[in-house]
């Protein structure tokens, strides 16, 4: 009981100690940190400070008018915008605040699904190579075992059997034809002679079948567009080898007739077969032909049951650096060695194999490459380094998720032309999406993807910290856009590559969907470059126009007469016209005097009369003679011409079996295809072709 009076009474005193203490400290504080005259004095002490305080808080309790309110006292801070409506600046004022993200900002960091599976490749290196020497070396070995394995099926994929009378196939592109286009064969198109009693062996590359005009061009009275230009097929009702007109692309026609695959091309004998009519329409592995119901001069067909080992190897070259691209990604986590090194295979494989312009050899293909790599490897650092790539791939440990998001998104945009072929846009510019059907519903549908796309985006930029600059980044894109659609005579054409450039800093944070879609970018870059170059951003109307009209006065034909021979075995048509314009008028050609006028017949240039050769120095009409008892249609069309520039034809009159005239529908109809891209390269072979074909004479 003493004990606990003890325990009390020490308790007791504790507690006044400590009462005292605090009383004391206050006073103090008050003293010391406080003086009375200090305007965070309490009210209390200082209503003694002085009459001057006193009145200020007199005047205080005494002041009755209203607070100011908020959206008063923010007019400051606006004076020169007063002219904006209140409701609209504080959105704005909403809007940047919200731009600038959360008072931390957060580094997004990608942990990796199963970390023990995705990081179990980086064990093992550590294991067994864990001296950055031994590891220089393993890398070197990887690099020099890839490109040995892609030359070395390079190399086996371009031999071909040479088969006998007709020596080694010629490589040609998906878009060589025999009969030159743009008119290039001359009139009655004798500069393609040998009409018959001829012809070549070739080797075709892979996936011809996709290979498709791109401006709508006149086969007799149709015009074709967006399809393969193969015109004919096996003759109706008898089992006969299949014909084509000689305009037709030769690799198309031959995976038409069955002689190659589309898939891995091939190679066989085309021979000239003179002159046929009715070329049937008919669908046939993946492509369907274009029928034609008159004659055409020269025709092809197909040496049927020859043997020729000759296959494409790009699926073969793909497999060998997917898989090796696959396992280097999943063992190396330095972020550099990984980008440059697969930036660097997916350009090699997407541009000696898998989407490659038309070459006579190899040696050639890889000039050109080479020459296009060096610059792009530039570009490629400039990516890394401060586009945002560094900052994506370091520190990442996820290694599975890097090679199938990261990699295989690279992939699938290097394949653009396998992967998106299902797309109907060919070239995103105003005139294809316009003529091209579905062109621009496909459009609506890739901007609204991308709109979901750049709103997720914003909001993880938000959360780093990063949304502002950013924003200002694609202000000043946006800003170089518009400056470059205002520049006179020039057209603004987004090719894919740009594309991709622009939207790869959007992808620069450590996210997953971030490695997907920039990875997608890069393969679209590699794409463009490796197969097109890097094409100009801005483009004059004549090179976007490539063979589509050029907008220029179209002849004014007037009714034609008719007339026969004495003994009836030949019929005539005379065609009259009304003198041209005076100048070439608007033009992206310019303006120049017309002297003189084209005819085609059928598709062949018939006719190149000039104003000053006839009698006394003017040329009025032409006149056609044919067979009374041809029993085939005829298509004619006119342009005017400038020297030996033929202008825009007309659309096809037809000229029936019955001798009836149907007259030209208004508007021009789109050039012969142009000699340049395919048709220009192919040029340079059919020369070598004709060369080999006078050597060895008539078959």
């Amino acid at each position: 009981m003493g004990e606990t009076q003890d325990d009390l009474g020490v308790t007791t005193q504790t507690r006044e100690r400590d009462l005292e203490r605090q009383q004391n400290d206050g006073a103090d504080s008050d003293r010391t940190v406080v003086a009375p005259d200090h305007p965070d004095a309490p009210i209390r002490d200082a209503g003694g400070g002085g009459p001057q305080l006193s009145s200020s808080v007199e005047d205080l309790e005494t002041d009755s008018s209203p607070p100011t309110p908020r959206f008063i006292q923010d007019e400051s801070s606006w004076k020169r915008f007063k002219w904006v409506p209140y409701p609209v600046r504080r959105w704005i004022k909403i809007s940047v605040k919200w731009t600038k993200g959360p008072p931390v900002p957060r580094r997004f960091h990608i942990n990796p699904l199963l970390p023990r599976a995705q990081q179990y490749p980086i064990v093992l290196l550590d294991k067994y190579l864990p001296k950055k020497l031994h590891r220089a070396i393993a890398v070197l070995v990887y690099y020099v075992v890839w490109i040995v394995a892609f030359a070395l099926t390079m190399r086996q994929g371009q031999s071909a059997t040479e088969l006998a009378g007709w020596g080694k196939p010629v490589n040609i592109g998906c878009g060589a034809a025999y009969w030159v286009s743009g008119n290039g064969c001359g009139i009655d198109g004798l500069d393609c002679r040998p009409f018959d009693d001829g012809g070549f062996a070739f080797r075709c590359p892979g996936n011809c079948a996709s290979y498709h005009v791109l401006n709508p061009h006149a086969v007799g009275d149709q015009e074709i567009n967006y399809r393969s230009f193969v015109i004919g097929g096996p003759p109706a009702g008898r089992d006969e080898p299949a014909v084509y007109r000689g305009d037709s692309f030769i690799c198309g026609s031959a995976i038409h007739a069955g002689v190659i695959s589309d898939s891995t091309g091939g190679c066989g004998v085309v021979k000239l077969v003179g002159q046929q009519t009715n070329f049937n329409s008919t669908n046939r592995n993946g492509i369907k032909s274009i029928g034609f119901d008159s004659y055409f001069p020269l025709s092809i067909t197909f040496e049927q049951d020859i043997k020729c080992d000759s296959k494409d190897p790009r699926w073969s070259l793909l497999a060998i650096s997917v898989v090796m691209s696959t396992v280097f990604s999943l063992f190396v986590t330095s972020p550099a060695l990984f980008f440059f090194t697969m930036f660097t295979g997916l350009f090699w494989t997407t541009g000696m194999a898998m989407d490659t312009p038309n070459y006579s050899d190899v040696a050639s293909l890889f000039s050109r490459e080479i020459g296009l790599y060096l610059p792009a490897m530039f570009v490629a650092w400039v990516m890394y380094d401060k586009m945002g790539v560094r900052r994506t791939l370091k520190g990442l440990t996820a290694q599975v998720e890097k090679t199938v998001l990261w990699l295989g998104g690279a992939w699938v945009g290097a394949l653009t032309n396998y992967t998106f072929d299902f797309i109907p846009i060919q070239r995103l510019n105003a005139h294809d999406l316009q003529q091209q059907p579905g062109a621009r519903a496909a459009l609506a549908i890739i901007v609204i993807i991308l709109a979901v796309i750049a709103i997720m985006q914003i909001w993880f930029f938000r959360q780093e910290g990063r949304l502002v600059s950013h924003l200002k980044l694609y202000g000043l894109f946006a800003a170089g856009i518009i400056i470059c659609l205002c520049l006179p005579r020039l057209n603004l054409r987004i090719h894919h590559y740009i594309l991709a450039l622009l939207l790869l800093p959007g992808t620069s944070m450590q996210t997953r969907p971030s490695l997907l879609f920039q990875g997608l970018l890069l393969g679209l870059f590699i794409n463009g470059i490796a197969r097109w170059g890097f094409d100009p951003v801005l483009q004059t109307a004549a090179a976007l126009r490539a063979d589509a009209p050029l907008d220029s006065p179209l002849p004014e034909i007037l009714e034609p007469t008719f007339s026969s021979s004495p003994d009836n075995r030949t019929e005539s048509i005379t065609f009259n016209w009304v003198p041209p314009p005076a100048s070439g008028g608007k033009s992206v050609l310019g303006t120049s005097q017309y002297d003189g006028i084209s005819v085609l017949v059928n598709d062949v240039e018939r006719f190149r009369k000039y104003f000053d050769d006839g009698p006394g120095g003017t040329v009025s009409n032409i006149t056609w003679n044919r067979r009374a008892d041809l029993e085939l249609p005829e298509y004619f069309r006119f342009a005017w011409m400038s020297g030996s520039t033929a202008w825009d034809y007309t659309k096809a009159g037809e000229w029936d079996a019955e001798g009836k005239w149907t007259e030209m529908r208004p508007g021009p109809a789109m050039k012969a295809r142009d000699n340049g891209g395919e048709g220009g390269e192919w040029s340079v072979n059919r020369e070598v072709v004709m060369g080999e074909l006078r050597k060895r004479g008539p078959l």
